[in-house]
């Protein structure tokens, strides 16, 4: 099984579009939608729930009043000011209390526990491009990389279970947990970067990202002729980072026309930016599978 991640150094460069994209040029494939903050890989591939799980990701603090002597302890050592009281009881801040233990530590009387807390939830889905995993974190939600690395889970086990041997990653922007959950041990991150000096930045950061954990990166320059001079500093760039620029595409209304229709622009055209996605998929098929392919030649 393949896992390919498309990740970018920042939100807006088309990462989803192209996500829906490869999906409808794969034979067969499970998608897993990781950007667990603002997910909307659903709304291309109209997904159909299967399932509705709860996650719980991160600890709160619960007082049991029929145990608690009032002595304020667990007020006074809470550094996050989540523990408040009145005239004859204490009470826990669920937003405010980060888990700690503190409390629960320090406590006499054993009156305090921690108990999981549901910070958002986890579904399976069908869409017309194949099964996808997919997830909602709560405003405020911890835990995100944990959310990450069970969604990521969860597809391969759709994966083994229906003998489907790719699957497909739409990471988070950035460069923060979820991002490093996602890349996690795949075979291939693909960056999309747009010609924008913001564009320029956060690829270099997300391209040192990738080198570091050992994850071969290839970079696509999505509306690449909206700014030439641009895109031949991130080509320049690229070079420098020891990355791969994999491919370019360019700007294109139909793009926007065939999500307004909830498909992807490889499901609405065949020129413009869906011939050089297309493009852009052979190469990244090839560098998947061509260890397979030359074994079975062997």
């Amino acid at each position: 099984m393949k896992q390919l991640v498309v990740i970018s150094g920042k939100g807006g460069t088309g990462k989803t579009s192209l996500v829906a994209s490869f999906a409808s040029l794969a034979e067969r494939v499970v998608l897993a939608d990781c950007d667990v903050d603002a997910a909307d890989l659903h709304l291309v591939v109209q997904a159909s729930l299967v399932s509705r799980n709860d996650f719980r990701g991160g600890t709160c603090a619960l007082i049991d009043d029929d145990h608690c002597s009032f002595c304020g302890i667990c007020e006074d050592l809470c550094r996050f000011d989540a523990i408040s009281s009145d005239s004859s009881t204490f009470s826990v801040d669920p937003v405010a209390c980060e888990g700690c233990g503190v409390c629960a530590w320090f406590c006499t009387e054993g009156a305090i526990d921690l108990v999981k807390t549901i910070d958002g939830e986890w579904y399976l889905s069908e869409t017309r491009l194949g099964p996808m995993v997919h997830a909602r974190l709560k405003a405020a939600g911890e835990n995100s990389g944990k959310l990450v690395n069970l969604l990521r889970a969860e597809a391969r086990t759709v994966a083994e279970n229906r003998d489907i041997d790719l699957v497909i990653i739409d990471g988070s922007p950035g460069i923060g947990c979820p991002v490093i959950a996602s890349i996690t041990g795949v075979d291939l991150a693909l960056v999309i970067t747009e010609p924008t000096l913001s564009g320029l930045h956060d690829l270099e950061r997300v391209v040192r990202l990738t080198d570091h954990f050992g994850i071969p990166a290839k970079v696509v320059i999505n509306r690449y002729d909206i700014n030439i001079n641009m895109t031949r500093r991130i080509e320049q760039s690229v070079r420098r980072l020891g990355a791969e620029l994999l491919g370019r595409v360019r700007y294109d209304p139909a793009v926007t026309q065939a999500q307004i229709e909830g498909l992807s622009v490889i499901e609405h055209s065949s020129d413009g930016a869906a011939a050089d996605i297309a493009a852009v998929w052979r190469d990244l098929h090839k560098s998947l599978f061509e260890h397979e392919r030359l074994a079975l030649e062997a």
